[in-house]
């Protein structure tokens, strides 16, 4: 088995990264929720330039992972909600959304926080495995609104030590 070895970089987005952050978000809505989509739903979230928009208003405060100095991943909060975490298809299951998670809880910590919270939907199995085993516990389900979809959204929580 060969091992793969690359230089991973966790730095603040940057306005020149917004084309390959936009990309991550694009990669990740495809692989995982345009398939749990009805064909109208998808097509009102690609009507509606949402990702675009999101980039725009948030990018600053983005902080991406670069492998080899490519953005490969995004992670994005505020306070202590994480509002998303995405890495590319191509780079998944090498540590990177576990690299960001750490980053983005440390500094969730730092600024005073007890807890970090964020959401996924209750059909995301990879999603909920990989918060499972980063120590995150599901503490409610409600009703995705975002989506106009059906989805279940969970609510996660993880206990984080002082900073």
């Amino acid at each position: 088995m060969t091992k793969l070895t690359f230089q991973l970089e966790i730095r603040p987005a940057l306005p020149a990264d917004a084309q390959a952050v936009e990309a991550i978000l694009t990669d990740t809505y495809l692989g995982t929720w345009k398939p749990q989509l009805t064909a109208a739903a998808a097509a009102a979230f690609e009507r509606q330039g949402k990702t675009r928009s999101y980039v725009e208003a948030r990018l600053q405060a983005f902080r991406v992972a670069c492998v080899d100095g490519v953005p490969a991943a995004m992670v994005d909060w505020e306070n202590n909600f994480v509002w998303a975490l995405h890495v590319g298809r191509a780079w998944q299951r090498m540590g990177l959304g576990g690299a960001l998670l750490a980053h983005a809880e440390g500094e969730i910590a730092r600024a005073g926080h007890c807890e970090a919270r964020l959401e996924t939907d209750t059909f995301n199995v990879q999603s909920r495995s990989f918060y499972r085993r980063h120590g995150y516990a599901e503490i409610d389900f409600y009703p995705d609104e975002s989506w106009d979809s059906g989805f279940t959204t969970v609510l996660l929580s993880k206990a984080l030590p002082p900073a």
